[in-house]
């Protein structure tokens, strides 16, 4: 491997791949919906996937910590996207509910996340897709174990 700048790197572009890939996907998500964001709408799919995810465990799917995914949530309420219901066992902690007007910007973001996907891998074939994949995890897997 010869040795390049920081910005020439195969892991800058990678860093720039995403940065671009969100950057579609917000401006075709304002187009639908115009006040919600990426990570927000990933808050409404993973809570749609797992009702009973808890906040810790949302944060490491989302790669936010704890504060950030709570200032998310707290948008979200406010913007009456998911409700906190009371736990009656415990509290301390609450649950998140998706609300109506939740489930209905998942029923119409739906074929923009497809979109964003098709956009973002177009041209690239199975094979592609698969290796990339597996790079990606080995590079992944390689910095957990440092």
């Amino acid at each position: 491997m010869r040795n390049k700048t920081p910005t020439g790197t195969v892991l800058y572009t990678i860093e720039q791949a995403i940065k671009e890939y969100r950057k579609i996907c917000q401006k075709n998500i304002q187009k639908v919906v115009n006040d919600i964001t990426v990570d927000q709408c990933l808050v409404l799919i993973i809570l749609n996937d797992n009702s009973n995810i808890s906040q810790i465990e949302m944060a490491r799917l989302l790669f936010k910590d704890n504060a950030s995914v709570t200032r998310i949530i707290e948008l979200m309420v406010k913007k009456n996207y998911i409700i906190r219901e009371e736990n009656e066992l415990d509290k301390r902690k609450s649950k998140l509910v998706i609300t109506e007007k939740g489930l209905h910007t998942i029923d119409l973001l739906t074929p923009v996340f497809n979109l964003n996907r098709r956009t973002a891998l177009d041209g690239l074939s199975e094979e592609e897709i698969e290796q990339l994949d597996q790079i990606l995890n080995k590079i992944i897997s390689n910095c957990k174990t440092v």
